[in-house]
């Protein structure tokens, strides 16, 4: 008799438990679907109508329209500067003195020498007069009339050679006074003063370099040369934006100016020049900077945050909030994207709003609950068209409205 009840309480035990377990779990799946699904907390924003522009960007460096290294262009000791190292000089300012004394020598002896043959013509040009008065008297062989002449011309010829010598040595004597070429930069001191320096010197006494304006050399690829020349052929002035390393922060702002007579076939890029006024002196000679070139400006076009923008192999969409706060996917074309922002050409309309964080969590059909970007949430979730959403009726308080947490 104990082993038949035993072998039956065996059997009839687990289909006791299966039935309670059931009844247990059944309710809670009812209680569970009464509830409905659970809306998902998204951030949202509204499609907008703006402007976007289209850019190419290209690695440059800050390259000064003229540097010119300052030379001595006589031989002689340097007496005295006349600049400090990182002045502002002007065009024709004075920057070194060089010992003028062996010129002004040089400049009286041509002087001396001028004096001696402009009376050795002097007295050639009687002569000659001399003799053309008895050439007419037969008094003369016409010979002598000739030589005379040959003669005068010999020494108008030894004045005019002195006349060079004296502008010659004028001319060294204004060398020794070495001025600015440019208007610029100074940069460090290469030779001190005291030292003989010499006309054929390889290095220089300075080098200046200009500032204002200066340029910046960039590069773009050969496939966006066709529509910037096009641009440029028009008359068009097109503008550039100068970047720090990181495009975090712009430099300043130039026009283009021209454009490399050839394509570089190893890079396939070609060289670009801007100009910048460079007032501010932000700009550095040999500075690394990212140049953005504005090629087009698009007006009244369709623009959204560009992390709002979803892509698989197949398609590029966005979850678009309906009405009813759920979402649907919709396949969209992007067409220019600048910083946060991208342009929508088909597929949106302005007004409409689109699901930007919180896409992981979503497919087709999700209940959504709203709040737009710089919105706190606190201040209570929004529904597609921008109202805000009514709390639930439920057993919390007298009023029916849940407390707020």
């Amino acid at each position: 008799m104990l082993v038949l009840a035993g072998a039956g309480l065996y059997f009839v035990w687990p289909k006791i438990t299966g039935t309670k377990s059931g009844g247990v779990k059944g309710g809670a799946a009812g209680k569970a679907g009464s509830r409905g699904p659970q809306a998902v907390p998204v951030v949202a924003a509204r499609a907008r109508k703006g402007d976007v522009g289209v850019y190419f960007t290209g690695l440059g460096a800050v390259t000064p329209i003229y540097t010119v290294t300052v030379k001595s262009r006589v031989d002689g000791q340097l007496m005295s500067i006349h600049y400090g190292e990182g002045d502002l000089v002007h065009k024709d300012d004075v920057l070194a003195e060089i010992d003028p004394r062996p010129y002004q020598v040089q400049l009286e002896q041509a002087e001396g020498q001028l004096a001696k043959d402009q009376a050795t013509l002097a007295n050639a040009r009687i002569d000659l007069a001399r003799y053309q008065t008895l050439l007419t008297q037969n008094a003369i062989p016409e010979q002598q009339v000739a030589t005379q002449k040959a003669t005068v011309t010999q020494d108008e010829g030894t004045v005019k050679s002195d006349q060079g010598l004296i502008d010659s040595a004028k001319l060294n004597l204004d060398y020794c006074r070495i001025t600015a070429p440019i208007t610029g930069r100074v940069g460090l001191r290469l030779v001190d003063p005291g030292n003989i320096v010499h006309a054929s010197d390889q290095t220089g006494l300075l080098v200046i370099t200009q500032i204002e304006p200066i340029s910046v050399i960039f590069t773009i690829a050969e496939d966006q040369l066709p529509p910037v020349f096009k641009r440029m052929r028009a008359g068009q002035r097109l503008g550039v934006d100068a970047f720090n390393r990181d495009l975090t922060a712009r430099i300043g702002h130039g026009l283009l100016t021209t454009i490399d007579n050839q394509i570089d076939p190893s890079t396939a890029t070609v060289k670009l020049r801007a100009t910048f006024d460079n007032k501010d002196d932000a700009l550095f000679p040999n500075q690394f900077v990212n140049a953005r070139l504005l090629v087009e400006q698009k007006r009244n076009v369709t623009l959204v945050p560009t992390s709002v923008v979803q892509r698989n192999s197949q398609t590029t969409y966005v979850y678009l909030v309906k009405p009813d706060s759920t979402v649907t996917v919709r396949p969209v074309t992007i067409g220019t994207t600048e910083g946060d922002d991208s342009e929508v050409t088909t597929g949106l309309e302005p007004g409409d709003v689109v699901v930007m964080t919180g896409v992981d969590k979503l497919q087709e059909g999700s209940k959504v609950s709203v709040h737009f970007e710089g919105e706190s949430p606190a201040a209570g979730g929004r529904s597609a068209s921008g109202a805000k959403a009514r709390p639930s009726a439920g057993p919390a308080g007298k009023s029916g409205h849940p407390p707020a947490r």
